[in-house]
């Protein structure tokens, strides 16, 4: 008999059990494959793929100005991914991080705009606190749409970033804009006590990479040591198990992107309080949108996203050096980062499955 074309190829095939080798491999093997095709397409622009390299993975670690720069991007990727990470792996996708970490910035901000003047060590942490309930505040938008409508948390959470950064433009060009910011669109410089304390003198890292490890902790005691965390793990995995055993998923919706929402808002609020020092127009960052990557790359688990937030941290630092010692594009960072989650998506399928081989037949005489 004749065989098809397709006969010719592998087939996917489950594994009776998830392959440990193929979990721990697949975060390296993307990377891996993920820098060659970076250095691929920087030969297609004319690039000198030596020195992007150099630029982008070892540079950051050449000097402890450029380190300490890696450590403060760390802090929001990893409080953010953390967040996002606990809903993912309870099948609720929160895309809308970033809109969350921009209401985060703007709810902080509101203290030192409206009362520039007040002094206190109270300042920042009530910032801190007010920026992560506005950006759970946020989230609750797409979890009352999801759990009473139906509609698709995706989408929701998605357009509503879209609606936070417009709503940020209307302020800081309005009833925020400083009068005496030569017509730039930005708040007031927040005064000193409204300022994250530095955790490393010299450097602009501050105590919201502390909060960032206090996050990851508490995320590992929530999901393996709670029983809150185990229905969401459940819900993610067995959702009709779940569902036979009385789980409410209305519950695992709503706390799974009111957590994303805290984290991503207390990030916002950092970032407003720590860095930037006031609210500007350039404050979407990103940050929500790369925690995703982290996320999966660090296999959704809070060791796991440790990691992989410094190594995303570290293509930020590198990129930035790239673009000025290799003129490479910004776009070109950007593609890294989305060919980085596909490389890490096809790896870690074989953590499920398997290559399957067809065997060879012999035509009937």
């Amino acid at each position: 008999m004749t065989r098809s074309l397709l006969d010719l190829f592998p087939s996917l095939v489950r594994r009776d059990r998830a392959s440990l080798t193929a979990t721990l491999i697949a975060p390296p093997i993307a990377l891996a494959v993920a820098i060659l095709l970076n250095l691929l397409l920087s030969v297609a622009i004319d690039r000198d793929p030596a020195t992007v390299l150099h630029a982008m993975l070892l540079e950051p670690f050449l000097s402890w100005a450029s380190f300490s720069e890696v450590l403060l991007k760390t802090g929001p990727l990893l409080l953010i991914a953390q967040g996002l990470a606990i809903g993912f792996r309870a099948r609720v996708f929160n895309i809308g991080a970033e809109g969350q970490f921009v209401l985060g910035a703007i709810f902080a901000s509101a203290i030192p705009v409206w009362f520039p003047q007040a002094t206190g060590g109270w300042i920042w942490p009530s910032m801190l606190l007010l920026g992560a309930v506005g950006g759970a505040l946020w989230a609750s938008i797409a979890a009352f749409w999801r759990v009473r409508l139906n509609a698709n948390e995706i989408l929701v959470s998605l357009m509503l970033s879209l609606v936070a950064i417009q709503f940020l433009y209307f302020l800081l060009l309005g009833p925020w804009k400083d009068p005496n910011g030569f017509n730039f669109p930005q708040s007031v410089l927040f005064q000193y006590d409204a300022m994250v304390p530095t955790l490393i003198p010299g450097t602009r890292v501050n105590v919201s990479l502390l909060l960032a490890f206090a996050a990851s902790l508490a995320a590992w005691v929530f999901m393996q040591k709670s029983f809150m965390g185990y229905t969401l793990q459940v819900g993610g995995m067995a959702p009709r198990a779940a569902r036979y055993a009385g789980f409410s998923e209305g519950r695992a919706i709503w706390l799974s992107l009111l957590i994303g929402g805290f984290a991503a808002g207390l990030a916002g609020a950092a970032e407003v309080a720590g860095p930037l020092g006031q609210l500007q127009r350039s404050i979407p960052t990103g940050y929500g949108y790369a925690a995703i990557i982290v996320a999966y790359l660090g296999a959704l688990h809070p060791l796991g996203i440790i990691v992989s937030s410094l190594v995303m941290a570290v293509i930020y630092i590198g990129g930035d050096n790239a673009m000025v010692s290799a003129n490479l594009p910004i776009a070109v960072v950007r593609v890294f980062q989305g060919v980085l989650l596909l490389s890490y998506l096809i790896a870690v399928s074989f953590v499920r499955y398997r290559l399957a081989w067809p065997t060879a037949t012999r035509n009937p005489t």
